[in-house]
C-alpha cells in the first residue's frame, strides 16, 4: 500500500525510510513546499503521515486543507513530546492519531493495520449498499421506508385492473414513474404509454391536442391530426397535472372517460377507444373544486383509486439508497467511478429539507458526479444553497471521542492500548511509552491497572 510522508527534517526521512524498508508499505516522501496534493491524487494516497516540529496554527491549517481536499485521507500526526491544546485541535480537524517523536515503529504499524481494517470495512459497506439498493428498486423507484413499500404494494395490487387512478404528491415525488410502473405491470405493457403534460398545452389547444381534429376544422388545419387519446388507444394515457385542463374542456373529458368514445374536432365520425387513464396532480383538487376550477363529477371519475406519494423529507431513511442509485446511474452516464459520498456530505444531504423532493436530490447527485475529480463526493462538491440551509454543526461530523474524559482517564486508556499491542509485555510497553519500567509500574498502580 502506498502512503505519503510529509517531513521537512532529514532525520525524519531517514527514520521513516529505515522503518519501512522491510515492510509491505511503500512510502512516498515530500516536503511541505512540494505539491503534495498532486501526489495524493496521482498516487491515490489514502494514508498520510504529517511530520510537524511544533504545534502551531500552520499545522492546523495544513491538516484542515488536506481533509478538505480529500476528507477520506487518513492522517497520522508525528510531533513533539510536549503537545498542548493544539494537539487536541489537530485531532478535531481530522487527524487519525498523534505520535510523539521519536515514535515507536510498532505503534505506527499497529495504527496502519487498524486503518487498513477500516478501509476494508468501508469497501464491504459500499458493496452491501449496492446490493441493498438493488433489493429496494421497484420499476425505477427506490425506497425501503414503510410509506414507499406501501406505495409499491398498492401499485402491484391495482395494476391488473383497468380503473382510473389518481396519483397525488408534490412536484418531484415521482408521479410519472408510478404511472409507468402501473402500465408496465398491466396487460397493456406492450402498448403505448402516452404522456400528456397539461401544463405545456395552451388553453385554446387543449381539445384538439387531446381528441384531435380533421382537415379544415379551423383556420390553419391543413391536414388531420390524431389526438393523444387516439394515439394511446389500447394502451395508457397519463394526464400529468390534470387540474390545468380548462373548465370548458372537462365535460368532454368526463364523457370520454365514461363512454370510451369521442368525436374529433370538426368531424362527424365517432371514435371508439379502449385506453387506461392515469391522472396526477401536485395540488389539492378539492380546493380547486371549491374555487370552481375543477368539476366535482370529473374528480370522482378519475379518483377511483388514489396513490398519495410522500415527501422526501418524510422518508429520509431512503436518502442513502437513492444516493447510491443515482451515483451508479450517473457514473455510467458520464463514465466516472465515484465510489461514494463522504460522511460529512451524507449528513448534509440527510438534513436538507428537499423542497424539490427526489427530483432535486437526483439533480444534486448528477451535478456532483459531473464536477468531482475525487473518488468520493464531499461537501465542496455540493451546491452552496444546500450547504447554506444546513446548520454548520451538521457539516462537522467529527466528535472528539475523549472530550468527556479527564487527562488521567485518557492516560489510562492509552496505557491499556499499548499493553494490548505488546501482549502485556511491560518492558516493551515502557519502551513504547518512552518511560522506564519503574515509572510504568507506578502508573499502573496509580491508575488501578492490574499487573
Amino acid at each position: 500500500m502506498n502512503f505519503l510522508i510529509i517531513t521537512d527534517r532529514p532525520q525524519g526521512y531517514s527514520r521513516f525510510k529505515n522503518a519501512f524498508s522491510l515492510r509491505k508499505y511503500t512510502p512516498v516522501f515530500c516536503t511541505k513546499k512540494d505539491d503534495f496534493y498532486f501526489i495524493i491524487r496521482q498516487k491515490n494516497i489514502k494514508i498520510l503521515i504529517l511530520d510537524i516540529m511544533n504545534n502551531d496554527s500552520e499545522s492546523i491549517r495544513l491538516l484542515r486543507e488536506i481533509k478538505y481536499f480529500d476528507s477520506l485521507v487518513e492522517v497520522i500526526i508525528v510531533g513533539p513530546s510536549n503537545p498542548t491544546n493544539e494537539m487536541i485541535e489537530l485531532i478535531k480537524q481530522g487527524a487519525r492519531d498523534y505520535l510523539i517523536w521519536p515514535f515507536d515503529i510498532e505503534i505506527l504499524l499497529h495504527i496502519l493495520e487498524k486503518i487498513e481494517e477500516k478501509m476494508s470495512l468501508r469497501k464491504e459497506t459500499f458493496l452491501l449498499e449496492r446490493e441493498l439498493t438493488k433489493k429496494y428498486i421497484f420499476h425505477g423507484m427506490v425506497g425501503k421506508s414503510i410509506s414507499m413499500l406501501e406505495v409499491f404494494s398498492l401499485i402491484e395490487k391495482i395494476a391488473k385492473y383497468p380503473n382510473s387512478v389518481l396519483i397525488t404528491g408534490e412536484t418531484g415525488t415521482g408521479k410519472e414513474m408510478v404511472a409507468r410502473a402501473i402500465h408496465e405491470l398491466s396487460n397493456r405493457r406492450d402498448k403505448k404509454f402516452v404522456v400528456c403534460d397539461c401544463t405545456a398545452i395552451p388553453e385554446s389547444l387543449f381539445e384538439s391536442e387531446l381528441f384531435g381534429y380533421v382537415r379544415g376544422a379551423f383556420t390553419g388545419a391543413e391536414r388531420s391530426k390524431n389526438g393523444l387519446f387516439k394515439e394511446g388507444n389500447n394502451g395508457t394515457i397519463f394526464l400529468d397535472e390534470i387540474d390545468e385542463i380548462p373548465i370548458h374542456v372537462q365535460p368532454k373529458l368526463l364523457r370520454v372517460l365514461e363512454e370510451h368514445k369521442f368525436r374529433p374536432l370538426g368531424s362527424n365520425e365517432i371514435v371508439n377507444i379502449d385506453v387506461n387513464v392515469i391522472s396526477a396532480t401536485s395540488r389539492e383538487l378539492r380546493d380547486s373544486i371549491k374555487r370552481g376550477r375543477f368539476r366535482e363529477d370529473l374528480f370522482h371519475r378519475i379518483n377511483v383509486l388514489e396513490i398519495k406519494l410522500p415527501l422526501l423529507k418524510d422518508r429520509r431513511e431512503d436518502i442513502p439508497l437513492l444516493c447510491r442509485y443515482f451515483l451508479d446511474k450517473y457514473n455510467k452516464k458520464y463514465d466516472k467511478n465515484v465510489v461514494g459520498i463522504s460522511q460529512r456530505a451524507q449528513k448534509i444531504l440527510f438534513n436538507y429539507s428537499w423542497s424539490g423532493n427526489v427530483r432535486e436530490l437526483e439533480n444534486v447527485i448528477e451535478r456532483s458526479v459531473m464536477l468531482t475529480h475525487e473518488k468520493f463526493i464531499d461537501t465542496k462538491d455540493l451546491p452552496e444553497y444546500i450547504k447554506k440551509h444546513v446548520p454548520e454543526s451538521i457539516e462537522d461530523d467529527f466528535i472528539y471521542p475523549y472530550s468527556h474524559l479527564t487527562m488521567e482517564e485518557i492516560e489510562k486508556k492509552h496505557i491499556l492500548e499499548v499493553l494490548k499491542i505488546t501482549n502485556n509485555n511491560k518492558q516493551k510497553t515502557a519502551h513504547m511509552l518512552g518511560i522506564t519500567r519503574q515509572t510504568l509500574y507506578r502508573k499502573l498502580k496509580k491508575l488501578n491497572i492490574p499487573y
